[in-house]
This record gives C-alpha cells, sequence and structure tokens, in this order.
C-alpha cells in the first residue's frame, strides 16, 4: 500500500482562486479591498519567513495587506496599545488583525491576543472565538485545525464514526481540531482523543486511529509501526533538521517515507498543512470583512 497523498498546496491554489472572485464582488461593492494588518515582533527568521508567506498570499488574492514590525524590545503594554490603535484607525480600517507568534517570552501573549477585538481575531485565538467554537457555533476558526478539517474533507476522508487521534494539545492546533472533528456535521462525527507529553503508552493510542494528527513539532516522532494500516495521516509538524549534504531541511512530526507504506492517505511536509493554513487566514480576512460590513 503508498498512501494518496493530501496535496495542501493544490487545495490551497483551488481555495485561493475562489478567493480572489470574491473579494472582487466585495470590491465592487465596498469600493476597497479587504484589509489584514499583521503585527511582527523582533526578527526570528522563521516568523519572519511565515509571515512573508501570509503577505504574498494575501497580494495574490486581493487582499490589502500591512506588516508591522516592533523591536524584540516591546512590552506587552506597548503591543496591546499598537493592536488598539490599529482597531480603532478608520482611516484605513483593519478588518482582520494577526499578531504572529510566538511573542517574546518576556510579553504577557494572553494579554496581547485578548485586545484584539473579537470580529477581527482572523486568527480565532480570542476566548469569544474559542468559547463559540466550543459551543459549537463557531466564527473564526484558528487556520491550522481549520485547513486540517478543509484537508480531511477534500481528500474524501470519512470522519463520522471514526476514531481521531490527535497528538498534542495547543491552543492553536490540538484543542480546537479536537473541537471540530467531534462537531456535528461534515467534517466532523469523529470519537477524538487528544494525547500530548504526560500520555503513557502512545503506541497503543495512534495504533487505534482511523485519522492521527501529529502536531507535537518533533522530528519523526511517529513511525510505521505506530500507524493503523489505511488510516489518513495528517503532519501538521515543521522541523528543521541539519542536511547529510550540508545546510538544513525541512520534516514533519511523521516519518513520512516509512509511514505512506502503510497509511491509507497521508500529508507531505512541506506542501501540505503549511499552505491550507495561510489559505484559511485569507478566508478568515474576507469573512470578517464581509462581517463587519452585514454582506455576510
Amino acid at each position: 500500500m503508498t498512501a494518496r497523498i493530501l496535496d495542501g498546496k493544490e487545495l490551497a491554489r483551488q481555495i485561493e482562486e475562489n478567493l480572489r472572485a470574491e473579494i472582487a464582488t466585495f470590491i465592487g461593492i465596498v469600493k476597497r479591498r479587504p484589509r489584514l494588518v499583521v503585527v511582527l515582533v523582533g526578527d526570528l527568521a522563521a516568523s519572519a519567513s511565515y509571515v512573508k508567506s501570509k503577505r504574498d498570499a494575501a497580494q495574490r488574492v486581493g487582499l490589502d495587506a500591512e506588516v508591522i514590525t516592533m523591536p524584540i524590545t516591546t512590552d506587552t503594554a506597548a503591543l496591546v496599545a499598537l493592536v488598539t490603535r490599529i482597531a480603532s484607525e478608520e482611516h484605513a480600517p483593519a478588518d482582520g488583525i494577526l499578531v504572529q507568534l510566538p511573542l517574546p517570552a518576556h510579553i504577557d501573549t494572553l494579554a496581547v491576543l485578548g485586545a484584539v477585538p473579537p470580529n477581527r481575531d482572523v486568527d480565532g485565538f480570542h476566548p469569544e472565538n474559542a468559547g463559540l467554537l466550543s459551543q459549537g457555533r463557531p466564527r473564526f476558526v484558528p487556520c491550522t485545525a481549520a485547513g486540517v478539517q478543509r484537508m480531511l474533507i477534500d481528500g474524501g476522508v470519512e470522519t463520522a464514526g471514526r476514531c481521531a487521534v490527535i497528538v498534542g494539545r495547543s491552543d492553536i492546533v490540538g484543542k480546537p481540531l479536537a473541537l471540530l472533528l467531534a462537531s456535528r456535521g461534515r467534517g466532523g462525527d469523529a470519537t477524538v482523543t487528544l494525547c500530548h507529553s504526560r500520555s503513557t503508552d502512545l503506541p497503543a493510542y495512534t495504533r487505534q486511529a482511523d485519522i492521527l494528527i501529529a502536531a507535537v513539532g518533533r522530528p519523526h516522532v511517529i513511525t510505521a509501526e505506530m500507524v493503523k494500516p489505511g488510516a489518513a495521516v495528517i503532519d501538521v509538524g515543521i522541523n528543521r533538521i541539519s542536511a547529510l549534504e550540508g545546510g538544513s531541511r525541512l520534516v514533519g512530526d511523521v516519518d513520512f517515507n516509512a509511514v505512506r507504506e502503510v497509511a491509507g492517505w497521508i500529508s507531505p511536509v512541506p506542501g501540505g498543512v503549511g499552505p491550507m493554513t495561510v489559505a484559511m487566514l485569507l478566508s478568515n480576512t474576507v469573512l470578517a470583512a464581509e462581517l463587519r460590513l452585514g454582506k455576510r
């Protein structure tokens, strides 16, 4: 058995194509482009790279995207004040506001995320949006979790009644994804197990999974022996490791070459969940613009 590849890059391209048409309609009615403002603190290379990919994708679909860079010495109060100012601007209204994570250790991340108005929280991290998701009436779903669910739906992976195991309990991926997969309706109705660093005998859980999602940030932690034959395996991890020929390369949390011979579906790294995260951010931004103007 060789697994079917869940091509996040191609699916993201299709989503962008649909968004371009939706944005063109929005511009025709409102006479301006939906606007996304991204706040980046410091010069962490990985964060800068992620922000660039988001800005480039926004430009491809016709969004107005601005990146505001703050020095790493910025404190919590200054960052909260910046987010508040962005939200209050009327001459160039921000439909979506995103604070790139992770923030430096001296900044209170929850305080900053809480300063983003919930109707512009396109990352889906505000407590109000998290609460709506937990009640089964989501407004903005965290982008990576939404992207994973969309990949499963598009790939024809049945979730209803299936055993889904998520390895990783972060607020960004694991927890919201567990809520999505357990929710009623398309892409949901799964029986979900959420594993983490304190789970004992992890392989005993993963081998039961019809759907296995790895989101722990540890290279190749999921091996072929841990995967049920025919399972759908989604790799959220992005890890940079040294390459034999020098330099470095990106790998996921899943041992891709070995697992693809056991699984029924598998997502690659890169080219899997990463592009979908960006695509769902664009989708959330368009939704925010439409909701704010009463067009959705």
